[in-house]
């Protein structure tokens, strides 16, 4: 008896074409149920939430009174963000660190002495650091809030009641 005929069957009774979809349907299910790896598992259950404090530093931000937005800072204690135009929920306002306008001043001597900023429309510009706190999922690549990772450089949008200003991320901070 011949093992293979002339129909493609062999020894007259399986076609060869047959045999090859099964045992491609038998490696498939092979793959999907024995063979590990990570497309069966979910990355959401890796995933850690804990504290974080961002600062965030704010630049030339012009406004009629600052010492009423920092009061409002101080008072409310809390802000939402906005991340690459993303809504990413409320974070605390822990601190607000002020920083004085200053302009460049060539000396006699040749040396440059940074003073404050003598200009008058100087008063209407803020210069600060605001530190951030808030839960995360913390990755292996960092920080994700609101389904965008936080890393230094990152815009981060603030908003209030009367207040919505851009700021960039100078530090961030997973929390123990």
């Amino acid at each position: 008896m011949k093992i293979l005929d002339s129909k493609g069957r062999l020894f007259g009774k399986v076609s060869i074409l047959d045999l090859g979809a099964a045992l491609v349907i038998f490696l498939v299910i092979v793959g999907i149920f024995l063979v590990p790896g990570k497309s069966g598992s979910s990355t959401i259950a890796q995933v850690i939430n804990k504290p974080i404090e961002v600062d965030v530093i704010v630049r030339g931000l012009g406004v009629l009174d600052p010492e009423s937005l920092i009061r409002q800072f101080e008072d409310t204690k809390k802000t939402n963000i906005v991340i690459r135009n993303q809504p990413a929920g409320e974070f605390g306002i822990k601190k607000v660190q002020t920083i004085p306008r200053t302009t460049l001043v060539p000396q006699q001597d040749g040396t440059v002495k940074a003073l404050p900023d003598p200009s008058p429309q100087a008063k209407f510009y803020q210069d600060m650091i605001i530190t951030l706190g808030g839960d995360a999922q913390v990755t292996e690549t960092g920080a994700v809030v609101g389904q965008q990772k936080v890393k230094i450089g990152t815009l981060i949008e603030l908003e209030g009641k009367e207040y919505n200003f851009n700021t960039s991320t100078i530090a961030v901070r997973v929390l123990k």
